[in-house]
């Protein structure tokens, strides 16, 4: 199998998701909020799709597109490994290291490695990190430059973990969410019925939108905001200007707009 070109740039920020519409779930509001800050973000999407019980990998492709443009973001790729089947070998380290070393980001996004719901999830969550340091090695021959990512975060997704910070996306809750509507194959959208023959799954009920949302406020609660999406990273973080918690503390919550408290 020929190995895909990724367009070249250079991005603050690579997302990385294993299917088409998990970075919207898990993480949309993130990107909304650093494209808002100034910062060059572009998703990376492991599969096609081809295995999902609803829809096509075409129709997921169109849906991608729509669900990139609604969160501002120009650069989308594919890695065209298989859905379903994704490996911790060389093949996806090496489409990984690609697509790194194309956009050479400072930060990247995956997911948690312990998040076993989905097979797919959980290799995702385990091998970019490794293919992001390996793409800082001058012999793993791509054609490329060597780079190496300064951080790799996971974000949430179906497990629950204690997150290591807390990114306030109650200003970018709507424009996430118009993402997430955008893969109507996939989730239940109000007005656009699909076929009654197809399946039911977890995420194509109408209750589902009810609880991305509930998960969302109750991780913004936690940080004195309305919308939060909860992140991991296993080292120590450092904080250059302790003030900052300050924002997210609840005793600022509790005296917001109460100046004589």
């Amino acid at each position: 199998m020929d190995n895909p070109v990724f367009p070249e740039t250079t991005l603050d920020v690579l997302a990385i998701g294993p299917h088409r519409d998990d970075l919207e779930l898990s993480c949309g509001g993130t990107i909304v909020r650093l494209l808002e800050l100034g910062y060059s973000v572009g998703m990376a999407d492991m599969t096609a799709g081809e295995m999902g019980t609803r829809g096509t990998a075409e129709e997921r492709e169109r849906e991608a597109v729509a669900a990139a443009a609604a969160l501002g973001v120009n650069y989308r790729v594919n890695l065209e490994l298989p859905d379903g089947k994704l490996r911790d070998d060389d093949q996806t380290r090496d489409r990984l290291i690609r697509v790194i070393r194309a956009t050479r980001p400072k930060l990247v996004l995956c997911p948690y490695p312990n998040d076993w719901r989905h097979p797919d999830h959980s290799l995702a969550g385990r091998v970019v990190p490794e293919a992001a340091f390996r793409s800082g090695f001058p012999k793993w021959e791509t054609g490329q430059r060597h780079h190496r990512p300064l951080m790799t975060i996971h974000y949430m997704m179906h497990y629950e973990f204690e997150p290591s910070f807390i990114v306030d996306i109650t200003g970018q809750w709507e424009k996430k969410m118009e993402s997430v509507r955008c893969y109507r194959s996939q989730v239940h959208v109000a007005g656009h019925e699909r076929p009654s023959d197809e399946e039911q799954t977890y995420i194509s009920r109408p209750e589902f939108s009810e609880r991305i949302e509930a998960r969302n406020r109750y991780f913004g609660s936690k940080i004195a905001a309305k919308y939060g999406e909860p992140f991991w990273y296993p080292n120590a973080i450092r904080i250059d200007n302790p003030m900052q918690l300050v924002a997210g503390s609840i005793e600022n919550f509790a005296q917001r707009g109460d100046k004589s408290t």
